[in-house]
């Protein structure tokens, strides 16, 4: 208890040193574009298949499960789109950037770290948390909304393809129930909690490897437990979000 009390606030103050003004805003907008691509950009292939084939396997489960005469065929697609909008485009790909966006970055600190790089800018005068860690967690926030409209868009047409090439449910039908009842706040709620999710994984990802002390073994660890705390935080936010904007 005694060490999660210093690890949070060891966290607070780095995130105090992080969140200042940059020194030089010239800098600071070409890191921040440079961190787009490599760790929003970079992303948009693994976004794209696995919302593609999540989507797909999505309507091929609920249509075998709807096999009631009182339930018509397009809630397929309903539930479909309910599924990849709230939980999936959201939740879950931040589960999954968790471990290549985070284990990135706690990483490239890490080994910053263990090879006196930080230190050298901390010599020099720079606020090293502000000027390497600030970037990455703007540039991850403001990409996000970019990764998880792309994930609804995907999975969506994921199941749209398997409703198109098989027999599990038309296309008509399909196309019906994404359309049915459709609640415009979902989208809202969805890209506010990626934003707070990304914040979450770069943030602690950015603890983790900037606080390294060791060797490549430690940097190796850092990543590890960036992921797993990453993902725990992520699961507990979603849970008072949901309660705080649904309910």
């Amino acid at each position: 208890m005694i060490k999660a009390l210093h690890d949070f606030g060891e966290y607070v103050l780095l995130m105090y040193r992080t969140i200042a003004v940059p020194e030089r805003w010239s800098v600071f907008f070409k890191q921040t574009l440079k961190e787009i691509f490599k760790l929003g950009v970079d992303s948009l292939w693994i976004v794209i298949f696995i919302s593609i084939f999540i989507g797909a396997v999505i309507t091929i489960q609920v249509s075998l499960k709807i096999e009631s005469p009182l339930i018509p065929d397009f809630t397929v697609g309903y539930i479909g789109r309910e599924i990849v909008i709230l939980e999936f485009s959201s939740t879950i790909m931040c589960l999954i950037l968790a471990g290549k966006v985070g284990s990135n970055i706690a990483s490239e600190l890490g080994t910053m770290r263990v090879t006196e790089q930080i230190d050298a800018l901390d010599i020099m005068g720079v606020n090293s948390a502000n000027f390497l860690i600030f970037p990455k967690i703007v540039a991850f926030v403001c990409f996000i909304p970019v990764l998880t409209i792309f994930s609804m868009f995907f999975g969506i047409m994921g199941g749209y393809f398997i409703a198109w090439s098989s027999e599990v449910i038309t296309s008509a039908k399909y196309e019906f129930g994404i359309q049915y009842w459709f609640n415009a706040y979902y989208i809202t709620y969805t890209i506010v909690k990626s934003m707070v999710f990304a914040f979450i994984i770069s943030s602690i990802a950015s603890y983790f490897g900037y606080n390294v002390r060791g060797g490549a073994l430690q940097v190796g660890k850092a990543s590890t437990n960036s992921v797993v705390m990453s993902s725990v935080f992520i699961l507990t936010s979603d849970l008072v979000m949901t309660h705080l904007m649904l309910t």
